[in-house]
């Protein structure tokens, strides 16, 4: 494996791009820092193949032009661990989400690892070896990065490399190839990864315990707090924290000594902001009841008989997972079981290979098409006669 080094030039990058442009996948790990920032501060950048490894500094390169190609080429796969915010921070750069993608913690979850497996673990339990973590809450934005800094990131790709051909081989072995495909695309949509002010309200905790008209304010007071941090460039609780949003929401101060009277409002904050606020406050009351935000709908609560239908399918649906050899958790949970049982045309259950792995049985047994025995170590269903009335339970 030829190792890059650190890319700190447009040339180094361009050596690298090119090394990498006839792979047909690469694995990749970013590291990043938030804390102080609203957008993620890209700060390095690892990949690796069977036969390169590199690590590329973000901060040193005038652009990530010559990388982009490799990021967007669709004969190109990219392997990822846990890849969503790596996905995020890429695309904030880039203006594309990395496509196509793979994801060893997805892949992982198919096969039995555990749902949402960290790294280290599913590093472990595939290849026998302990990573070192002394590296975990290093500052990547300071420079010049250490060589144990960069020894750390370079492991991150290059354990990448031989877990994903691991999986790979597993998910072939076992027949699941194609379960991994809606998953990874669903990933990579880019609407999942656009700020949408809009819909910040439902961030703030405790917004549910708020009345409509109250929501309706703190839907402009949130709006307004997301484009001010994004303005800035600072974490929304630094412009103004969610207890006091909901107080705001509240009491809807209707002028300023009213607002810099509430408990907790920063002296600091100046007058104009102050203003902005007031506005905001004003757009709430006035918006018309039909805008109003609405939370979601509660599921009905299930009858006695129904949460007794619900666990016994439960049990099922982790019998038929471990026949399968895969955590019943990334098939489904309670709330798929209840979808299904209420007929939901949606239902994860009721489709792709979660359907083809438990809920096609589920939905024969809740139909009362077959009835459930006991073979020794394990549930047993056999068939029967559906009753003339049956149909889903709870529908």
């Amino acid at each position: 494996m030829r190792d890059h080094g650190l890319v700190e030039t447009t040339a180094q990058l361009q050596d690298l791009a090119g090394a990498l442009a006839d792979s047909a996948w690469v694995a990749m790990d970013t590291e990043f820092m938030r804390e102080k920032t609203y957008f993620p501060q890209l700060c390095l950048i690892q990949v690796a193949t069977p036969d390169h490894i590199a690590c590329v500094d973000p901060q040193a390169l005038p652009d990530l032009g010559p990388l982009c190609g490799l990021l967007q080429d669709p004969d190109v796969l990219k392997v990822f661990h846990s890849a969503s915010q790596d996905l995020e921070v890429l695309y904030l750069v880039t203006g594309d989400v990395p496509a196509p993608v793979f994801d060893t913690q997805i892949a992982a979850s198919l096969l039995g690892y555990g749902e949402q497996v960290g790294y280290a673990n599913l590093v472990q339990a595939v290849l026998g070896i302990e990573l070192d973590k002394t590296q975990s809450r290093t500052d990547w934005s300071r420079r010049p990065l250490r060589a144990e800094q960069l020894s750390y990131a370079r492991d991150d790709v290059r354990h990448l490399v031989l877990v994903y051909q691991h999986l790979q081989k597993e998910l072939e072995a076992f027949g699941r190839t194609a379960w991994i495909a809606p998953e990874m695309e669903a990933i990579t949509r880019p609407e999942l990864y656009q700020p949408r002010p809009e819909v910040a309200w439902r961030r703030v905790s405790g917004h549910k315990r708020l009345k409509p008209r109250e929501l309706a304010v703190l839907r402009e007071l949130a709006a307004w707090r997301e484009d001010e941090a994004r303005r800035l460039d600072r974490p929304r609780r630094w412009i103004l924290g969610d207890d006091l949003l909901l107080l705001i929401a509240r009491v809807r101060p209707a002028d300023l000594d009213a607002l810099q009277e509430l408990r907790g409002f920063p002296k600091g904050i100046g007058t104009e902001r102050a203003r902005q606020l007031l506005m905001a406050v004003e757009r709430g009351v006035a918006m018309p009841r039909e805008e109003w935000p609405v939370l979601a709908t509660r599921a009905k609560p299930l009858t006695e008989t129904e949460e007794v239908v619900a666990d016994v399918a439960a049990a099922l649906l982790r019998d038929l997972a471990r026949q399968q050899r895969i955590g019943p958790e990334a098939i489904g949970g309670r709330r798929d079981i209840v979808a299904l049982m209420r007929g939901d045309g949606d239902a994860r259950l009721a489709r792709g290979w979660r359907h083809e792995v438990a809920g096609r049985e589920l939905q024969r047994w809740l139909e009362g098409r077959s009835a459930i025995g006991c073979d020794r170590d394990r549930l047993a269903l056999s068939e029967r006669d559906a009753p003339a009335s049956a149909a889903p339970v709870g529908r």
